[in-house]
């Protein structure tokens, strides 16, 4: 049996994992000042500037804003999470190429600046909305900064941790 597009579909088997079997698509997330992350995976999730975007292999081309967020890599049955600020990612059938504003990997945000950073922000907002809408928007984009940040870093310390680690902790409490 074949679909629409001539692809041999496997009786019991979905669209989705004929197209993604084995096949992986690769995946570079580059700022100006260095390649955060290069390799082949099985699927990247995107924050486009109009919604999530999840790409697998032989995806569409497309060409997308983004918006500040999480970039998710799935490999095997690891998944590795980015901070971005914003940018743009081509997409090719083979390839996806993530140019950031800013992206740093979750290992390597500092939990203690980025709260830093957002108790800073958060101040600057209670004291009032300044008169200069660049400035208020400045603010606006460095609380929103922090806070993906820190939801990233703890995204990557809940999945980190095992079953064990959680019973440990219970019962310290």
């Amino acid at each position: 049996m074949r679909d629409t597009w001539g692809v041999k579909i496997t009786p019991g088997a979905s669209r989705i994992s004929c197209l993604g079997d084995n096949m992986p698509i690769k995946v570079e997330i580059v700022t100006q000042e260095r390649t955060v992350f290069e390799g082949e995976v099985d699927s990247v999730n995107l924050p486009g500037s109009e919604g999530r975007l999840g790409i697998l292999p032989n995806h569409s081309p497309l060409l997308t804003t983004l918006a500040y967020g999480e970039v998710i890599v799935k490999q095997g049955g690891q998944e590795d999470y980015f901070a971005v600020g914003g940018g743009f990612a081509e997409v090719q059938p083979e390839k996806v190429i993530v140019l950031a504003d800013s992206a740093e990997r979750s290992d390597e945000i500092d939990m203690e600046r980025a709260l830093t950073a957002r108790k800073r922000a958060e101040k600057m907002m209670a004291e009032g909305v300044p008169e200069d809408p660049e400035r208020y928007a400045q603010i606006q984009a460095s609380l929103q900064r922090a806070q993906i940040r820190i939801n990233v870093a703890q995204r990557r310390r809940r999945t980190r941790m095992q079953p064990t680690d959680l019973r440990s902790r219970e019962d310290e409490d």
